[in-house]
């Protein structure tokens, strides 16, 4: 695959989409086993597009996956309805003749796969939530398609399964209709049996759903999915090892690696870089509300705050940003920090040491960025705390006998700290997240998908606290906007001109993710370092 760069984004991004490069015989169906790397070009703006949408479908599905029981009404509604608007080809079924919208879906649907393949091949857990949720997509689209469709699709993917002849399947009728639940003989003669090797239906075969005789397992047509899951997770996993292997070269295209290395922690909700006047939090709100309100992770930096009077580096800053996304003005901020740590350290020393580092979060030190609030992803996946540190999230970061016990003790009860820590043990942690909301708030089964700190409090406030809420989200309402993370990559929708890299947007965001215990001064130096290099290049 090739990039090109677009020099006027917004009049050709809807050309790019339309067009593509068509070639006859490249998409033939709705389904695809993406065996074969696309070869397109296409523009950043485009990548950007492509990798951002397919991460929010991977998310919902994830999503749903959790909330409703696999296959059952409720997921099929919910999967149609967001489906419907997010990818209209997972529910389109294939027809004959292929419309420009249909090649230009099919299209997208095979790039955007592999640019996340690109993004989540680096790690075992990443491949692994991957491989998941593309598993569970697919499933639901082969389910959606015609008898006809899946055998064109099986053809043309050299899936070889054949129903068995009538002649063979009344000599094991019997046996087939008491492999079945409620399976009557009649239901067995009107149904279509597949023989396969068993290994290839372990699924089956565990849940004793299928005949198995000779090391051959007869599937019945409705439990046909499984079998070409099993194929697809294969592949999906060998191409996914492979891929690994290939990524350092990317190394050599400074365009690409900075947002391949930062898709799998965006977030895609809305921005919390600044609060209105009316949303203003005071210090004295703070500790009550950090009780009522605030998530397990921030509620746990306030404690040890206020136990230890101090925080590391990394604490103070998903904290600090945190009261900064909630309305604590910056004045406010000063005294809150200064009252904690004085307990411990002389105020002048605060002053000298730590002051500059919170004034330099609002905006008004250094290069006067105004730096965003860490989204759930970006807690969850980067600066793991070590001992002696309190930040990060405690469903993914602590042991699994003191979260236990820190839940039972504010409240929850054993049911519910039974369904949180089973969400925990299958790594589901921003799951955990929204049951310990539902569990807090005394909400049923809630809708709500908890993608950021300040976003759990703001829903914890419009439950608490609806007349004031309901205010403040009027005047925010107009301003906030789904982009990713400010900071956090080069490709942004802040701007029309975000997708267009230039050396300086990649160096500030390297140094962005490694500036680990860097302190404020030493990252002003670096940046004019930088300015200065590219000053003399381009002389």
């Amino acid at each position: 695959m090739q990039f090109v760069k677009s020099s006027n984004v917004r009049r050709k991004r809807k050309s790019a989409r339309l067009t593509g490069e068509r070639r006859l015989g490249q998409y033939v169906h709705n389904l695809q086993f993406y065996s074969v790397p696309p070869s397109d070009n296409i523009s950043l703006t485009e990548f950007e597009d492509f990798a951002i949408d397919r991460l929010k479908v991977l998310k919902h599905v994830e999503s749903l996956g959790i909330k409703f029981v696999k296959g059952n009404e409720k997921y099929q509604e919910s999967m149609d309805r967001e489906l419907r608007k997010m990818m209209p080809i997972a529910i389109r079924k294939t027809s004959d003749e292929i419309s420009d919208t249909d090649y230009d879906e099919r299209r997208k649907d095979h790039i955007s796969h592999f640019i996340l393949r690109l993004a989540y091949c680096r790690s075992e857990e990443l491949r692994r939530w991957f491989i998941a949720q593309e598993l569970d997509l697919f499933r639901y689209r082969f389910q959606q398609e015609s008898r006809d469709s899946i055998k064109q699709f099986l053809e043309e993917n050299n899936l070889h399964y054949e129903p068995i002849p009538d002649k063979e399947k009344l000599k094991i009728i019997k046996e087939l209709a008491n492999s079945g639940y409620n399976t009557s003989v009649t239901t067995v003669e009107n149904t279509d049996y597949f023989k396969v090797p068993f290994v290839e239906a372990l699924d089956l075969v565990k849940s004793r759903k299928v005949y198995l005789e000779r090391g051959y397992a007869y599937v019945p047509r409705s439990d046909l999915v499984s079998i070409v899951l099993s194929a697809f997770r294969a592949h999906l996993s060998h191409s996914l090892a492979i891929t690994a292997r290939a990524v350092p070269y990317l190394e050599e295209d400074s365009r690409l690696l900075p947002m391949l290395t930062a898709l799998s922690k965006q977030y895609l909700g809305q921005d919390y870089t600044c609060k209105k006047a009316n949303g203003k939090v005071t210090i004295d709100q703070i500790e009550p509300l950090s009780k009522k309100s605030f998530p397990l992770c921030m509620r746990q930096l306030q404690e040890s705050l206020k136990q230890e009077h101090h925080l590391r580096h990394w604490g103070r800053m998903q904290y600090g940003l945190f009261l900064k996304g909630i309305g604590v003005m910056l004045e406010d901020a000063l005294r809150f920090w200064r009252a904690e740590f004085s307990k411990k350290i002389d105020p002048d020393k605060f002053d000298k040491s730590y002051s500059y580092n919170i004034r330099h979060n609002y905006g008004k030190e250094g290069k006067r960025a105004d730096y965003t609030p860490y989204s759930c992803m970006k807690i969850i996946m980067t600066n793991p705390p070590a001992n002696g540190d309190f930040h990060g999230c405690p469903f993914r970061h602590s042991d699994a006998g003191l979260l236990r016990q820190r839940l039972a003790s504010y409240g929850v009860s054993k049911d519910g700290v039974n369904e949180v820590m089973g969400l925990v043990s299958n790594s589901h942690y921003q799951l955990a997240c929204a049951k310990y909301f539902d569990l807090t708030h005394n909400v049923e089964a809630s809708t709500i998908g908890i993608n950021h700190p300040n976003q759990y409090f703001d829903e914890s406030q419009k439950i608490l606290n609806p007349s004031a809420e309901s205010k403040a989200s009027m005047s925010s309402s107009q301003s906030s906007q789904m982009s990713w993370s400010h900071k956090s990559t080069p490709f942004s929708r802040r701007s029309t001109q975000a997708s267009q890299l230039t050396p300086r947007n990649i160096k500030e965001e390297e140094v962005e993710f490694d500036d680990l215990q860097m302190s404020y001064e030493e990252l002003d130096d670096m940046m004019s370092a930088v300015e200065k290099d590219e000053k003399a290049t381009k002389a």
